[in-house]
């Protein structure tokens, strides 16, 4: 009797097992996600995106440097040479306090923050004599970039 309930169990477990396995395989596969929570992701993650504008990797530790150097409040966090939010925050902190940007600090690469490393670059020419003279519209155009690499061609880690 005994050994006829243990064979009644391990079948009735089994039987269980692959029921609740049956059961469960159809819930398992979820559906594709639809384009407008696929939109909604992509926008939670573009503000952790690196935005170096053209910069290499050397230039942009250049660029960090800057920014550290001018003051402790303008701090990037690690000098890595990859553009990301903390750089781009301490850099509208700055772009601020000059008066060349009042949106939020976000870390976000947008029109006002670039209307304001534009503004910033400009003002920068009186001591570098660089005659940058950009126009001032908010695009990461091929002249922002240039004058954004030649700017950062000097080694502010130094």
């Amino acid at each position: 009797m005994r050994a006829l309930t243990k064979a009644l169990v391990s079948v009735t477990a089994a039987v269980g097992i692959a029921a609740g396995g049956l059961a469960t395989a159809g819930t398992a596969i979820a559906a594709p996600a639809s384009a407008q929570q696929q939109q909604a992701a992509s926008a939670d993650v573009a503000p952790l995106a690196v935005v170096n504008l053209g910069l290499t990797t050397t230039r942009a530790k250049h660029w960090q440097c800057y920014l550290r150097n001018v003051d402790a409040k303008y701090d990037p966090g690690t000098i890595d040479g990859q553009l990301g939010t903390n750089s781009w925050k301490a850099a509208q902190r700055l772009f601020r306090d000059l008066g060349y940007y009042d949106d939020s600090i976000d870390g976000i690469v947008g029109p006002n923050t670039i209307k304001g490393l534009q503004r910033f670059l400009n003002w920068i020419d009186q001591y570098t004599g660089d005659n940058y003279n950009l126009v001032v519209d908010g695009q990461a155009g091929p002249a922002t970039k240039d004058t954004f690499w030649d700017f950062n061609g000097r080694n502010f880690c130094a």
